[in-house]
């Protein structure tokens, strides 16, 4: 919601900076019709003019020009560019960083004996990711019968369930991202292969384009699910030199 309202205790009710914003806006406007309808003076509904552009500038972006308008606690009130802009806004907090299936997020970890194009993945990591891929295999191998049976022997992770996650993964592309994504090549596919721990494994000799080094750096994991994405990851981003 981009103006909640929440009540308070006692009655009161919490408003969004917008509102107080908007508030001005719409006072404002109103007085200068009301001075326009009984013809005022020229300077007065010319200042009322300028006072009201005040207010709409306030609501884009809150200080850009003129005075900051401050709330109760003298406190500067957010503008629309405050919601958009920083860490905290729209776009990185709520579009650009939206919790999606089929991904995960781990620290790196050097992997000198992978080749370029293979990167180590966890087996916790896998199992979770190929989860359901790794269901259709054992039903369709007639270890389990059903969905529900499949979870519980996954939940076990035996032998039998990583031989099984060895051959989905097998010729199954992944993509790695580091963000912030700056070009092409901050977002590359690798031939996973299992691997212990919960760390990333990756070679060196990939980290210069993504700009990751092993001091901490956490790299994103996603799965690309249909053959047509299969397939561009493999033939235009699969990591080589």
């Amino acid at each position: 919601d981009l103006r909640p309202m929440v009540q308070l205790d006692g009655g009161r009710f919490a408003t969004s900076d917008l509102n107080d914003l908007y508030r001005r806006v719409i006072n404002r406007n109103n007085r200068l019709a009301r001075l326009q309808e009984i013809l005022a003076p020229e300077i007065i509904v010319r200042n009322e003019k300028r006072m009201l552009q005040e207010a709409v500038d306030a609501l884009i972006d809150n200080g850009r020009r003129g005075r900051t308008v401050v709330g109760a606690n003298n406190r500067a009130l957010k503008s629309l560019s405050d919601i958009i802009e920083g860490k905290q806004g729209r776009f990185r907090q709520n579009l650009l960083g939206k919790r999606v299936d089929y991904s995960g997020r781990s620290v790196i970890v050097v992997g000198p004996k992978l080749k370029m194009h293979q990167c180590g993945l966890p087996k916790e990591m896998a199992i979770e990711l190929f989860q359901p891929f790794v269901i259709h295999r054992l039903i369709r191998q007639n270890i389990v019968n059903n969905i529900k049976a499949a979870k519980k022997l996954i939940q076990k992770a035996d032998d039998e369930v990583m031989q099984v996650l060895q051959e989905v993964i097998e010729g199954h592309p992944i993509l790695l991202n580091r963000t912030p994504t700056l070009h092409r090549l901050g977002i590359q596919a690798f031939e996973p292969k299992l691997v212990g721990g919960r760390a990333i494994q990756l070679h060196p000799l990939v980290c210069p384009a993504f700009k990751a080094d092993f001091d901490g750096d956490q790299m994103e994991v996603r799965v690309p699910l249909a053959l047509g994405a299969q397939t561009e990851a493999r033939m235009l981003m699969l990591a080589r030199i």
